[in-house]
C-alpha cells in the first residue's frame, strides 16, 4: 500500500510532476506483448505540452506489442540518496532506505502520424538531450527531414491515470530526520545537499528550518 504522506496529487499539485517529468529523459514502459507476456523496455522520452512522447523503429517488438494492445504503464524515478540505516540505529538494518521522485502513468499509446506532431515532439527530444543544438531544427517541411520523419516511430502516451511518489523522509520523527540530515551533510556525496533541500521542502514538519 503506497505510504499517503509519500504522494503527491497530480491535480491539486501538477506543477511538481511536470517538472519532473520535464527533467528526465529516460523511463520504462510496460506492455503485453504479442505472446501475451509482461514486457518492459527502457528508453528516452520527452515531456512537452503535458504530454509523453517516444521514439524508435517503426518494426520490431514495441511495435507489434502496441498494435496487439494499447494499454501501457510508463514510468520514470529518480533516486537521490541511500540512507544507511545506521544514520539513525547504531544496531537494526530496518531504517536503511533510500530517498527518491517516482512518476507512473497508465493509458494508451498512440502512434503519431501527423507529420508537424512529429517533428514538434523529436525537436523537443533533441533540445532535453542535445541542448547545446549542433545540428539543423527538425522541421515537418524541410526536404532533408521530411523521409525521416516518416521513417520514425513517433509514440504517445495519452494519460488515464497518473500517480507520484516523492520520499524524503516525510514520516521521520524530528529527531531521525535531524540524524539523517546530519549524515548526508557529513557524508556530502553528490546528491546528498541537494537531498537535505528536498528533505526540507517536502516535510511539513521541517517547515521553518
Amino acid at each position: 500500500m503506497r505510504r499517503a504522506e509519500f504522494a503527491v496529487d497530480p491535480e491539486t499539485n501538477p506543477e511538481e510532476l511536470e517538472a519532473f517529468l520535464e527533467e528526465m529523459s529516460f523511463g520504462f514502459i510496460g506492455m503485453i506483448d504479442s505472446e501475451g507476456n509482461p514486457a518492459v523496455t527502457p528508453l528516452n522520452f520527452v515531456y512537452t505540452g503535458g504530454t509523453v512522447y517516444f521514439h524508435g523503429s517503426r518494426i520490431g517488438k514495441k511495435m507489434r506489442s502496441i498494435a496487439g494492445n494499447e494499454r501501457v504503464s510508463f514510468a520514470a524515478a529518480k533516486e537521490y540518496a541511500v540512507i544507511p540505516s545506521y544514520f539513525t540505529d547504531p544496531l537494526l538494518a530496518c531504517p536503511a532506505t533510500s530517498y527518491f521522485k517516482s512518476v507512473r502513468i497508465d493509458g494508451r499509446v498512440r502512434i503519431v502520424d501527423d507529420p508537424q506532431e512529429k517533428a514538434e515532439a523529436l525537436g523537443a527530444l533533441m533540445r532535453k538531450l542535445q541542448p547545446e543544438g549542433g545540428h539543423k531544427p527538425i522541421d515537418a517541411s524541410d526536404p532533408d527531414y521530411a523521409p525521416r520523419l516518416k521513417g520514425v516511430a513517433v509514440l504517445r502516451l495519452d494519460a488515464e491515470r497518473i500517480s507520484a511518489k516523492f520520499k524524503f523522509g516525510q514520516n521521520l520523527s524530528d529527531t531521525s530526520r535531524q540524524a539523517v540530515t546530519d549524515g548526508l551533510a557529513g557524508r556530502a556525496l553528490p546528491l546528498d545537499i541537494e537531498t537535505i533541500e528536498l528533505m526540507r521542502r517536502y516535510c511539513p514538519h521541517a517547515i521553518g528550518d
